[in-house]
């Protein structure tokens, strides 16, 4: 079995952890600087890419709330995952909480971008 290493980093950003997936194969998640007003999706997922990153997913999320959940508010960020059967609504992680549900796009949370290394 490989040991993972973990990436080097840019100034400001924080290592989360890593994503394996049941085939092997996986990907570092970095956190960002930066947290986001609150503000629709659609305005939280540009801001994201703004950033050089995108929301993370909802197993990202949980992984940022077990990991690293001092470095966000007790409050809601989106995440990049829209419902798989209802297109206006999108998913959000809970960072008081730790929960996860889905909300109109239109609701206004936080949001904090990261960005992905696959994991060679």
């Amino acid at each position: 079995m490989n040991q993972i290493t973990t990436p080097k980093l840019k100034e400001n950003e924080i290592y989360a952890g890593a994503i394996i997936n049941p085939d092997g194969t996986g990907h570092h998640i970095i956190l960002l600087d930066g947290d986001h007003e609150e503000s629709d999706w659609k305005s939280a997922m540009d801001w994201a890419k703004e950033q050089g990153g995108d929301l993370p997913n909802r197993v990202e999320s949980a992984l940022l709330f077990n990991q690293l959940k001092d470095r966000f508010k007790d409050e809601c960020y989106w995440t990049n995952e829209q419902h798989a059967s209802h297109s206006y609504y999108a998913w959000s992680q809970s960072f008081g909480y730790g929960n996860q549900d889905y909300d109109g796009k239109g609701y206004e949370f936080r949001a904090r971008a990261v960005r992905r290394l696959v994991i060679q």
